[in-house]
C-alpha cells in the first residue's frame, strides 16, 4: 500500500504546526514548500522545498512529477497570488485540496481602527498632517510609505527593507516574532507612535501591537484581507488534521 503524498504550501506558524502533526504519520510523505524569502527560516520537522514554482503551470508539473495526492495550501492570509496558483493547479491535476487559513482579527470594545484594502490604501489614510508610524506590513510593501514621506516612519521586519524607503525619517526594527504585550507596549511608549498601520492576518503571534495600540488609545489603520479563492477553508491544524485523516481512509479504501 503506497503512502499518501502531501505538500504543503507553508511559511506560517499554522503550516509548522501542521507538519509537526504529520511528520510521525508511517501513511504519509510530506514535503513542506517554503517561498525562501526569509533568509534564516525556523527549522521545520519535514523535508522542505524552497522556492517559487513558477505559477500555477510550474506547481501543477510539481504535483504531477511527485505523485501528490494532497496539496495544502497554509500560506500567510496575505499570500493571494499563491493561493489562487494552488487553487488552478489543484483543479488543472485533480487532486483533493484544502486551505489552512487562521480567522482574522476582529475588532473589540476600546479598539479604534479603520479598515482598508490594501497598503497604499493605509498610507494614503495617514492623512496630510506629519504622523508618527509604526509601519508592520512586513517589508515586501513598505515602499508603499515612499508615497507620503511628510511621516516618521517606523518599520519592522523579519529581514531588511531593499532597497530602504526614500523618506526623509525613517527608522527600521528587525526582529521575528511572536511579540508579547509588554514589549510591544514599551515599544510604542519609547517612539511616541500615534497610528499603527497593520495586516489582518490573524492568530496569537503578532496580536500584541494591537492589544498594545487598544490599551494606549492608538488609531490602527488596518489592511483586511481579500477572500480565500476557490478552495475549501479550515481555520484550525486540528480541523485540517480531521479532514486528513478523513482523505487518507478514503485513500486506503480505494486502495491507491
Amino acid at each position: 500500500m503506497g503512502k499518501a503524498r502531501i505538500l504543503i504550501l507553508g511559511g506560517t506558524t499554522e503550516a509548522r504546526a501542521l507538519a509537526t502533526a504529520l511528520a510521525s504519520r508511517a501513511d504519509l510523505e510530506l514535503v513542506l514548500s517554503l517561498a525562501g524569502r526569509t533568509t534564516d527560516p525556523a527549522p521545520q520537522p519535514v523535508p522542505v522545498r524552497s522556492g517559487g514554482f513558477g505559477g500555477a503551470e510550474g506547481l501543477a508539473r510539481y504535483i504531477r512529477d511527485e505523485k501528490i495526492d494532497l496539496l495544502i495550501d497554509a500560506t500567510h492570509p496575505f499570500a493571494a497570488r499563491i493561493s489562487a496558483n494552488a487553487a488552478a493547479a489543484a483543479a488543472q491535476c485533480h487532486v483533493s485540496a484544502l486551505a489552512l487559513r487562521r480567522p482574522a482579527w476582529v475588532p473589540v470594545e476600546g479598539d479604534d481602527w479603520l479598515s482598508v484594502h490594501s497598503v497604499s490604501q493605509a498610507i494614503a489614510a495617514l492623512g496630510e498632517a506629519p504622523l508618527r508610524v509604526f509601519l508592520a506590513t512586513g517589508r515586501q510593501e513598505a515602499h508603499q510609505a515612499n508615497a507620503a514621506p511628510q511621516h516618521h516612519y517606523w518599520v519592522r521586519s523579519v529581514d531588511p527593507v531593499e532597497p530602504p524607503l526614500t523618506v526623509p525619517h525613517v527608522s527600521y526594527i528587525h526582529s521575528r516574532g511572536p511579540f508579547r504585550l509588554e514589549d510591544e507596549l514599551q515599544m510604542l511608549r519609547q517612539h511616541q507612535i500615534e497610528v499603527v498601520v497593520a495586516k489582518n492576518s490573524g492568530g496569537d503571534a503578532t496580536y500584541g501591537k494591537i492589544e498594545a495600540a487598544r490599551q494606549l488609545g492608538i488609531k490602527v489603520i488596518m489592511v483586511e484581507r481579500a477572500e480565500a479563492a476557490g478552495l475549501p477553508v479550515v481555520e484550525t491544524v486540528e480541523a485540517a488534521l480531521g479532514w486528513i485523516d478523513h482523505f487518507a481512509s478514503s485513500l486506503m479504501k480505494r486502495g491507491v
